[in-house]
């Protein structure tokens, strides 16, 4: 009975299964991001210590973030309920089931995977006009966050809650934290600003 129903609703559950995955590593890449460009008075050192590795932490959560969310999309496409095209799943307003919630993850979706791929592309784009483009990607974060608790089916289940809920609560913090306005005593010495991201080979 379990493996009929399995094999019956594997689609949908690989679905929901890769949406779960894409926002907990979201939220999670989202965390490291933010952490990596605080600037915390009196721990300049400490923060430049360990930058390589939160680097290489960065960017792998924001890989699989990527695979996650294409799996979850993709995945959709051999529902046997749905019947969705691939133009459903990658195409804002195609897709005639909860045609806004849906396009807001797609967009959500393409968001976080070209906001996170120019990486690669930082010294050609320009680092002040990568950073503008960069921080785009809070959005697509909250676009996708969206798209799960209004569409979600795990959305309203204790354990999803349970689940997802660290993960968000932190992000959604530093978020706060580093949209805050801090007012600094003293005179503040401007710097140049330097690539957050350098290469390894320098």
């Amino acid at each position: 009975m379990l493996a009929t129903l399995a094999s019956t609703h594997l689609f949908w559950i690989t679905s929901r299964a890769a949406g779960t995955t894409a926002l907990v590593l979201s939220s999670a890449t989202v965390s490291v991001g933010l952490l990596m460009g605080l600037r915390l008075r009196g721990r300049a050192n400490a923060a430049t210590a360990g930058a390589p590795e939160r680097r290489s932490i960065h960017e792998a959560l924001a890989l699989a973030t990527m695979v996650a969310i294409a799996v979850h999309g993709l995945s959709l496409i051999g529902d046997s309920y749905l019947h969705a095209s691939l133009f459903d799943v990658t195409v804002p307003f195609v897709s005639s089931y909860k045609t806004l919630p849906t396009s807001l993850g797609i967009v959500a979706g393409w968001g976080l995977l070209l906001f996170g791929l120019s990486y690669y592309a930082r010294r050609r784009i320009g680092i002040k006009r990568w950073r503008l483009i960069h921080r785009l990607t809070l959005l697509a974060w909250l676009a996708g966050l969206v798209h799960t608790f209004t569409e979600g089916t795990d959305a309203g289940q204790p354990w999803f809650i349970a689940l997802v809920l660290l993960p968000i609560a932190l992000a959604a913090a530093l978020v706060v934290y580093r949209l805050a306005p801090r007012a600094r005593p003293g005179t503040r010495t401007v710097r140049p600003r330097r690539d957050p991201f350098p290469s390894p080979s320098g």
